[in-house]
């Protein structure tokens, strides 16, 4: 295993049982069999360490929630899907899923807050997306009022079961969520946050992600996986970038070709917002 993932998986497991506070960098580094200096090596601080790991699981998590919103074609579907995605995702990483849900609460890192909002606003814009899909201009008014009714349910529900240890009905779960949002878009008729107060309360993010930064995270990947498939559609994206040849629709199935790669689904999620195909 490469040291630097052998540190993330223990101290994972670490933070998971007692904190992040509460963890030093010694107890890692003995957990790991590894020297400090070792850990150094890999990260430059513990800091580092939590927002690698923010990294590593919000990629997949996102990467899949967007994929499959995007991809379910049948709108009487489609919010079953998001909820059942989003529980399955949060269930399949669950350590990381209360640690992300204690930071976003107890966290007073500038550098952890930012990173944290950065994906809370890429879930926002999912959650926009997929209401303006299945309300159009009936909830016009309302639909940023809505983004934070669906998030309190997701973050609610979530933290029922990660932390109480309550059985999870997931198939009730997700129809019982899906008729309170069905409610709550119908009967909604009073708007608290508009559009302005949404832009407004929009934090910076420092991430935006450039082509250039796109075309090098390309390049370091294509060095790292041996695959032919995915290596060959890396390739072949990369010249895309740099000289725009290709259809619509060779581009996306190039992205399909390299979405579920786990050391793909980042840069395939971010093309397929570049790109801006669904």
């Amino acid at each position: 295993m490469i040291k630097k993932q052998l540190i993330m998986e223990k101290a994972l497991e670490l933070f998971a049982q007692q904190g992040i506070e509460a963890t030093p960098v010694q107890q890692i580094t003995d957990y790991c069999g590894i020297s400090k200096g070792a850990f150094y090596l890999s990260f430059k601080s513990k800091d580092e360490l939590i927002i690698a790991l923010i990294d590593h699981f919000m990629i997949q998590i996102i990467a899949d929630i967007d994929y499959m919103v995007k991809n379910t074609e049948n709108d009487a579907e489609l919010l079953y899907t998001f909820y059942y995605t989003t529980f399955h995702s949060f269930h399949k990483h669950s350590d990381f899923a209360k640690i992300f849900i204690k930071e976003q609460t107890q966290s007073f890192n500038e550098e952890l807050i930012v990173k944290i909002h950065y994906y809370d606003r890429l879930m926002e814009g999912i959650i926009l997306s997929l209401i303006e899909r299945l309300y159009g201009e009936k909830v016009e008014n309302t639909k940023y009022d809505l983004i934070y009714c669906i998030k309190g349910l997701m973050n609610s529900y979530s933290a029922l079961f990660l932390f109480n240890n309550a059985p999870l009905n997931r198939e009730l779960l997700c129809q019982s969520l899906v008729e309170k949002t069905n409610l709550l878009a119908s009967h909604t008729s009073v708007p608290f946050i508009t559009r302005e107060d949404f832009q407004m309360l929009k934090h910076p993010i420092k991430e935006e992600i450039t082509k250039e930064q796109i075309i090098e995270m390309i390049e370091q990947i294509s060095k790292e996986i041996e695959e032919p498939l995915e290596k060959e559609s890396l390739i072949l994206l990369k010249q895309h970038l740099v000289e725009p040849t290709l259809s619509p629709a060779i581009v996306k199935g190039l992205l399909e070709n390299i979405r579920k790669h786990p050391h793909c689904k980042w840069v395939s999620y971010l093309l397929f917002r570049y790109y801006e195909i669904e």
